[in-house]
Formats: structure tokens, sequence, C-alpha cells
């Protein structure tokens, strides 16, 4: 039985030590699950990071106290990416401490959360990464780069078939897929790398458990039709590796099997 309480499997580091030595790297939405396992990835391989929460604080300084203990350098810093104050303040401390930013991971995604408003999702998953992008842009250097993460069902949404519940978030992240492809030309103008992510249903994620909730033994569903789903420590292994390893033509990295999402 699909259980979101489980624990994560373990996988080692796909980095080899010392590859992102000196670089300094942003990962929203990092106080806990993909985005906290890929701050471990990227900070074991000798990146400082910055782990960003928007209420969990106790947690992300935990993080990065971890970091710090274990000989690495980073900074736990809350921030609402929907409010571009809240943002900018972020940028501006992670600047004032380091100088600038070389790895930007646009991971912190939601949406179906309650009592956030209906417009909730389309803020968070378009608006927000787009102005998170803007704002930190004039500190990335070329040769920087810039990840976003995303799922199958919302890089398809166009073209495939997705679970009725997860629609308007899956519309609202592809929206804000497609708002900052758009700005590419821009980032590659300024010499600044960019990379999509998508993976199938991540077993363990908020989304998961909120999708079983909402539609129980989809979580089965999806796992019986194509035999595996990645963990939240292996598809965050996929983000890390999506930091070092050469930007595909397309722009897009594609993780897992995409049975049935390739076609309408």
């Amino acid at each position: 039985m699909y259980d979101p309480e489980q624990e994560n499997t373990t996988v080692s580091n796909p980095l080899a030590a010392g590859a992102l030595a000196g670089k300094r790297a942003l990962v929203t939405g990092s106080s806990r699950g993909i985005g906290a396992d890929t701050v471990g990835y990227l900070a074991e391989a000798g990146a400082k990071v910055v782990v960003n929460y928007r209420n969990k604080a106790r947690r992300a300084e935990q993080i990065a106290e971890g970091v710090v203990a274990a000989g690495g350098d980073a900074l736990a810093v809350g921030a609402d990416l929907t409010d571009h104050d809240s943002v900018q303040a972020m940028v501006d401390a992670v600047v004032q401490a380091w100088g600038g930013i070389d790895l930007l991971v646009l991971n912190a995604s939601g949406g179906m959360e309650s009592g956030m408003g209906e417009d909730y999702a389309l803020r968070l998953n378009r608006d927000a990464q787009v102005d998170m992008l803007q704002t930190a842009v004039p500190h990335m250097a070329a040769g920087s780069r810039v990840v976003f993460v995303t799922s199958h069902q919302a890089h398809f949404v166009e073209t495939a078939e997705t679970l009725p519940e997860y629609l308007p978030v899956a519309k609202s992240k592809y929206a804000g897929e497609t708002a900052l492809r758009e700005l590419v030309p821009q980032l590659e103008a300024a010499g600044i790398e960019f990379v999509v992510v998508s993976g199938d249903m991540i077993e363990g994620t908020i989304t998961a458990t909120l999708l079983n909730r909402i539609n129980p033994g989809a979580i089965e569903e999806r796992r019986g039709a194509v035999g595996k789903l990645y963990s939240v420590s292996e598809f965050a292994a996929e983000i890390a590796l999506a930091a070092v390893e050469p930007v595909p033509a397309d722009h897009t990295r594609l993780v897992g099997d995409v049975s049935g999402f390739t076609q309408a």
C-alpha cells in the first residue's frame, strides 16, 4: 500500500567531490523534500548553498547547520516567493554574503494547498518563478545556470491527459515553464544556461500525498503502469546532475518513464 510517510531511498551523490567547488547555489523550496536533498548533493559537491523556506525556518536552519558541520557553507533564508519584496530581500542577503549566484534551482511549487486563494497556483508556479529568475539574473555571471523543476503531468499537459485533481496545478506549472522559456534568449545573451528537469510522480512528495488523498490509489496505479516511481532522493539526484551536465538541445531533461504523457 502507498505510504506517504515512507522513508526515502538513499542514493549516492551523483556529483563528484569538488565538482561545484566555490559555486553559489540558491535552491527555492529547500527546507524539505526534493529541495532539501538537492541542497545536500550540491553542498557535498562543494557548492555554497542557500536553503530557502517560506515558513519552516527551524527545518531550514537545521539543514544549513548540517552543511556547515560537514565543512560546507550554507545560509538559511526565508522568502515568500509570491512577494517580490521578500524575494528581493533574499537575493540581497545572498549577494551581500557571497557576491552573487552561480546556480539557481527553481524547485518551489504548489497549488493544492487549502486556503491560499484561487489564483495561488498561477501566482506561485508562473509569476513567482519569473520574478525569482529576473531578480537573480543581475547577480548571475556568464557560465551560470538556471534549473527549473517540473513534472511530466505539467510538462506534457497540452498533449496528454493528467489527473483531473492536478490539472489546475499542471496548467499553472506549464504556464511557468512557458514564461521562463520565453526568457531563454535573454539568458543566452548573458551567457546563462537554462534547463528544465521534468519527472514522473515522485513517491513521498507533498503533491503525491495530496493527490493520493483526493484520488486514493492514484500512486499505486501509476507505479503499476510504469513499474517504478522515483523516490525524493533519486529525483533530487537527477536535479543535481542537471546542474553540471551539458544542457540538452531543447533544454529539457526527462526523468523516469514518459509512458502516457507523450500523446494525447
